[in-house]
């Protein structure tokens, strides 16, 4: 055990003799304060291994006070009582640490994520990227993959289940057991933890897509009409994006990742506009043309001068990306239709009166909706088939809802 000579006091108020550059105080069993002309203190150690003389810093006073640096110092004596050389092994820790880093599940996952985002849609990657950054980075982000356990895993997934998100808890389970299969194909990790944990979530009962009949329809579009109005007060940018879900009845997802380069909007909004979504962020896999009849390109042009330099139609509290995925939904649930209407649910609004008009043929209105056939050869499948109809379709649709909002 080494000899203690300092007090904190001393450290404190050590100072170079004038004329020298450092002076060297000893507290024993190797370790040194190094006092420099200029005020500054460091914390050594002196030590020999193989007759030969070795020296490390421990720190800088008064980050490293004078009881930390005697822990460091018994801790090297130990390492030197067991034959291991202070200086080799914390070249070995460092590397372990790094090596360690490397190897947690978020470097894993992310690693991960960049080899399969490119088969992806952009609205299921900005999905998963999101399910992992909000509920698994913060909690297992910083494990080694290797270290993981079941339980671990399980008190993540149960957090979003507390939030009666079950459906997300089971999906947030899937991408936790490909990174940790993908891991254990790159030699990181050793088993996939969530085939332990089936039957430890609670189950996920399916059901509709929330969706008003057609004579709540008037009410719900004035309702959405004031939604950035007292008493809800929301925001204009919300209000507008519901207003275009019934427009163009688009999936949320494909709406809330638009961006302006996929829209062509006419100077004149009499002239109609077209939005072109891209096949990647697509459910199918293939091109949409959505016409826009002259009250959604009003409602775009206003979004835009929103957005200001946002590539986003709808960009988030940060520009750079979109609104949420909940967003719309939430804004639904601030006007009174919580369990009674969805972002889906105008989907299934518009396909209900469409079908029912009489005015239009099936095939028009399901491609539209992007329904497309299961044995659609991907090689004849033209974007613009039906287009004239569906563009008049689009404006009759408009100019409908434009009559439900003005009904008692």
């Amino acid at each position: 055990m080494a000899t203690d000579l300092l007090s904190a006091l001393e450290v404190k108020n050590a100072t170079a003799p004038q004329g020298k550059s450092i002076r060297k105080l000893s507290d024993g069993g190797g370790l040194y304060l190094w006092v420099s002309a200029d005020g500054s203190k460091y914390w050594r150690m002196r030590y020999w291994i193989a007759g030969k003389e070795k020296s490390l810093s421990l720190g800088v006073f008064p980050a490293v006070s004078l009881a930390d640096a005697r822990k460091q110092r018994d801790k090297l004596q130990k390492q030197l009582s067991d034959g291991l050389d202070p200086g080799v092994q914390r070249k070995v820790d460092k590397a372990a640490a790094a090596l360690s880093a490397a190897n947690t599940f978020e470097a894993v996952a992310k690693e991960w994520y960049g080899k399969q985002v490119g088969t992806w849609a952009a609205s299921h990657a900005l999905d998963v990227q999101r399910r992992l950054e909000r509920n698994i980075y913060p909690a297992i982000g910083a494990r080694p993959i290797a270290e993981l356990s079941p339980p671990e895993i399980l008190t993540a997934l149960r957090k979003i289940e507390q939030r009666g998100a079950t459906d997300l808890a089971h999906r947030v389970m899937g991408v936790v057991g490909q990174v940790l299969r993908y891991g254990i194909a790159t030699g990181r990790g050793e088993r996939d933890h969530t085939a332990d944990l089936r039957g430890a979530l609670a189950p996920h009962v399916k059901s509709n897509q929330a969706a008003v009949k057609e004579k709540a329809l008037p009410q719900l579009l004035r309702d959405i009409s004031q939604y950035d109005q007292p008493p809800i007060s929301g925001d204009r940018q919300t209000r507008i994006a519901l207003q275009l879900l019934a427009l163009t009845f688009v999936r949320t997802s494909e709406l809330i990742g638009a961006t302006w380069g996929e829209l062509q909007l006419p100077e004149n909004p009499d002239d109609g506009g077209m939005w072109v979504i891209p096949g990647q962020r697509m459910k199918a896999k293939k091109d949409l043309l959505v016409p826009l009849a002259p009250q959604a390109v009003r409602l775009f042009k206003q979004l835009k001068t929103l957005a200001g330099d946002s590539e986003w139609v709808l960009p988030g509290r940060n520009p750079a990306k979109p609104i949420s995925n909940n967003t719309l939904l939430f804004a639904l649930y601030r006007l009174g239709y919580r369990g009674k209407m969805t972002g889906h649910g105008f989907r299934a609004v518009a396909s209900t009166a469409l079908h029912e008009s009489n005015l239009f043929e099936p095939d028009w209105i399901e491609r539209q909706l992007a329904h497309v056939p299961a044995n659609q050869v991907a090689a004849a499948y033209n974007r613009a088939l039906y287009l004239p109809h569906r563009k008049s379709m689009m404006n009759w649709w408009a100019d409908f809802l434009d009559a439900q909002l003005l009904k008692s």
